[in-house]
């Protein structure tokens, strides 16, 4: 089955923070580092971030132990601060990520294309495990 057929996948979270900080520590590579990791024997040992329209991304991930790494990034379609980034993933899959101002808290939703390696509930599993660190970073900032 090809990618384009697949039904985009969402995860969504509401950070207990407001707007300013779950931008900022969404975007900020020395924040981006702290949380971008779905369990806790990975980590994130590099990220950059060129936060405009046609700005490019990257940020490592890599397994604790130092047995595997790999490179997560793309290419931003579309950036409107505190509220909306888009991008396509050098695989050319794309992602939607709204941020909506609750005040006194903020909702993150993401939407991606699926890829064709791993189950649709591990990848919806995995980022959601990573947004689910990204909550509990940035509430304890």
């Amino acid at each position: 089955m090809e990618t384009a057929t697949k039904n985009p996948i969402t995860v969504s979270a509401v950070i207990n923070a407001p707007i300013a900080k779950v931008w900022n520590s969404w975007n900020e590579p020395a924040h981006i580092t702290q949380w971008c990791q779905a369990s806790p024997d990975w980590h994130a040992p590099y990220a950059e971030n060129d936060l405009r329209k046609d700005g490019k991304f990257k940020t490592t991930m890599a397994a604790k132990d130092g047995s595997f790494s790999f490179d997560f990034g793309g290419v931003y379609s579309e950036v409107e601060p505190h509220q909306l980034i888009a991008y396509a993933m050098e695989d050319g899959r794309k992602v939607k990520i709204v941020f909506e101002d609750l005040g006194i808290s903020t909702k993150v939703t993401e939407t991606f294309d699926p890829e064709d390696t791993n189950p649709i509930e591990m990848q919806q599993g995995g980022w959601q495990a990573i947004l689910d660190n990204f909550k509990k970073y940035t509430e304890q900032l």
